[in-house]
């Protein structure tokens, strides 16, 4: 399992496709400060909640200087369907392979009902407008997490 970011690291750029099958890349965003947030898979009801949370934080976010961009290991065709049927209005990119998730330190050792795997870690990192980490944080909770992280990055109050 690749270690975990912590702020000040490099942040790893990725290239991968969206729900369009169309490439991201993270240094496209270079210059913005963006929100990378990890989901293990589209269309669940916690991640169905996380996502709709970033879409309605979305305008605000981009108001403070942030861009939210969100990974799983879904292929481009769920992610599609997952984002015209929750009307998600910010890049879903598929990172089938996991290699992004395990360069960000979102894939590891998981357990659930007793048993343990590998699998997807929910988990944010913010990277800044030159592309250093700025806040990591690692299995967060999908419900409360946007307002959570909006309280991190003092955007709220």
């Amino acid at each position: 399992m690749q270690e975990r970011l912590t702020p000040g690291a490099p942040a790893p750029d990725f290239t991968l496709q969206n729900a369009a099958g169309q490439s991201v890349s993270l240094r496209d965003f270079r210059g913005r400060s963006t929100v990378v947030y990890f989901y293990p898979a589209a269309s669940t009801p916690g991640c169905t909640k996380e996502a709709c949370d970033f879409r309605d934080s979305l305008s605000s976010l981009q108001e403070a200087g942030y861009e939210v961009l969100g990974i799983s290991p879904d292929p481009q065709s769920k992610l599609a369907a997952f984002a015209d049927a929750e009307g998600l209005n910010f890049p879903l990119l598929s990172d089938e392979d996991h290699a992004v998730a395990e360069a960000y330190g979102a894939w590891g050792e998981k357990k659930n009902y007793g048993r343990t795997y590998e699998g997807l870690i929910r988990s944010t990192v913010v990277v800044d407008a030159g592309g250093t980490v700025a806040l990591a944080q690692y299995n967060v909770r999908a419900t409360g997490h946007v307002t959570k992280l909006r309280r991190d990055l003092k955007l709220d109050g």
